[in-house]
């Protein structure tokens, strides 16, 4: 008969299991990735293992999702967006979403602070991935990923995800210039459901290469990102014809 320790213990992986939407058939991989390499005896059955291949799966899963999702990016600007999608910091972002480090096995000196140190918040979301990976395949960890990561793609798309091209333009612009970037917009097309917007950004009457959108606000974007590889004398990531 289990011990008051293992009951608890397996009502916590109960819980987590809630968390997140998926039931392990192996509960050992789930145990593996909750478990810190300070909390364990052997850092063989801590969860650095599971976070490197977390790691490589996340990361091919969110290049396939931008590649569908944004058919008219260049390489540059998918590349500038994976790396914030799958950053450290989205990573533990993920993982105080959903309190994971209610069911972190942390070592003494670092389950005693306050607050459960950020790069173990994202070796933990990592770790899952890894473990739903080996415990239920491909897709079941690409459902996972997808489940977690489409609104940080969309919001890094939409510039609250670290990278707003209109704000550093208007940094830019101003230091550089003593000018407040402008946005044109030259041209329409599309049904009134689906219409796609054609934008340039000025400076001054400098006016810069313009860029397609899905919209005026994702236009204006790629528009003030065409202008700052421009200004820095770099080839620009979106072609307008």
């Amino acid at each position: 008969m289990p011990d008051s320790t293992e009951r608890d213990e397996a009502t916590q992986l109960e819980h987590c299991q809630d968390v997140l939407n998926y039931s392990f058939k192996d509960p050992t991989y789930l145990r593996e990735a909750l478990t810190h390499a300070s909390g364990a005896d052997h850092r063989l059955v801590s969860n650095e293992r599971l976070e490197f291949l977390g790691d490589a799966i996340l990361g091919a899963i969110v290049c396939e999702q931008l590649f569908l999702k944004f058919p008219e990016y260049l390489e540059g600007e998918l590349t500038r967006i994976k790396s914030v999608v799958v950053s450290r910091r989205t990573c533990a972002k993920i993982s105080q979403k959903l309190a994971l480090e209610d069911f972190l096995v942390l070592g003494k000196g670092m389950g005693g602070q306050e607050e459960t140190p950020s790069s173990a918040l994202a070796d933990v979301f990592e770790s899952l991935i890894g473990a739903i990976y080996l415990d239920g395949g491909m897709e079941a960890a690409k459902r996972f990923i997808v489940r977690h990561i489409e609104a940080e793609i969309d919001a890094t798309v939409d510039g609250q995800g670290g990278i707003n091209y209109k704000s550093n333009l208007q940094q830019v612009a101003q230091r550089q210039f003593g000018e407040t970037p402008t946005y044109l917009l030259l041209d329409e097309k599309g049904p009134d459901h689906s219409k796609c917007f054609k934008i340039s950004a000025q400076i001054g009457r400098q006016r810069y290469a313009p860029a397609w959108g899905r919209n005026k606000k994702d236009a204006e974007q790629r528009a003030a990102m065409n202008a700052l590889s421009q200004l820095s004398g770099e080839a620009v990531p979106f072609e307008s014809d």
